[in-house]
């Protein structure tokens, strides 16, 4: 990746315990209570960005609005009108510059992202569990896992 490229972004669901207060907002499309997580990844399945904590219901506009205001959040270029998403090109829409070019690669990486997070819920299936702490130490332990993730990948 080049120097401004932070890698892909998505997000992932991981179970929570939460409070009956507000079992409401963390109680989203899936069937369980459970956390919203954004990451950013490296070419390697490398978590280089993690955001959680955020309820099962939040839209991920939301997440990603709230990771780019943080002083300590995603850093990003700003572009702005620049087709990205892989349903934007087709042979009839090839990329126009050099900005979506770069889009269009990048969107095709979103693959390394579900990999890796396939690869930290597969070793860590407690992800999946609900686990019998508080909801800030959910939170801490997702972090950790992610640590985790990393260091077992070398």
């Amino acid at each position: 990746m080049t120097e401004d490229c932070i890698g892909p972004i998505d997000d992932t669901h991981v179970t929570a315990k939460v409070p009956r207060s507000i079992y409401a907002a963390f109680h989203g499309r899936k069937h369980y209570t459970n956390q919203n997580m954004l990451a950013a990844v490296d070419l390697d399945m490398r978590f280089t960005y993690v955001h959680v904590g955020w309820e099962g219901s939040a839209h991920d506009a939301s997440i990603l609005a709230d990771s780019l205001s943080r002083p300590d959040g995603l850093q990003t270029l700003r572009v702005r009108k620049t087709r990205y998403h892989l349903n934007e090109f087709s042979p009839m829409h090839r990329p126009q510059n050099a900005k979506e070019l770069f889009n269009l690669r990048h969107s095709s990486l979103r693959v390394t992202i579900e990999r890796a997070f396939a690869a930290l819920k597969n070793i860590f299936k407690i992800l999946d569990q609900k686990l019998f702490h508080t909801f800030d130490t959910q939170v801490k332990l997702v972090f950790a896992w992610c640590i985790l993730h990393n260091w077992i990948l070398g």
